[in-house]
């Protein structure tokens, strides 16, 4: 499956952070964003952006590896198989408490304006 990656509309969101790709947050959010930028639909949204920065960083994945995953991998489940095999589950536990740690107030923000319900995980 692969989300819209057209945003122009200023309905059309790239999916949550908080959206599980496997074990990983942000992995979802960062292919639409960079689908979207490559495409030229990214309207007012910034890739990579410092949070996109900081996973891949985390990930040990470099911007342009990831954005060759994504022309290489053309879907979620592919892209997923080859974050499975590139990504070491040390380094996608270190980016998810990153993001629910440091982050956290990042992500809450982003789903209030993009309208979505806030988690109900404590």
């Amino acid at each position: 499956m692969r989300m819209p990656t057209d945003f122009r509309d200023g309905q059309t969101f790239p999916r949550p952070g908080r959206q599980t790709a496997g074990d990983a947050l942000w992995l979802f959010r960062l292919s639409d964003k960079a689908r979207a930028a490559k495409a030229g639909t990214i309207h007012d949204y910034i890739y990579p952006c410092p949070m996109d920065r900081g996973v891949l960083e985390r990930w040990g994945v470099p911007i342009s590896e990831f954005e060759a995953a994504l022309d290489d991998y053309g879907d979620d489940a592919t892209l997923l198989v080859w974050f499975r095999t590139r990504v070491l589950p040390e380094a996608v536990q270190g980016a998810n408490a990153w993001l629910e740690g440091e982050r956290s107030e990042n992500m809450d923000r982003q789903d209030r304006e993009e309208g979505v319900a806030p988690s109900t995980n404590a």
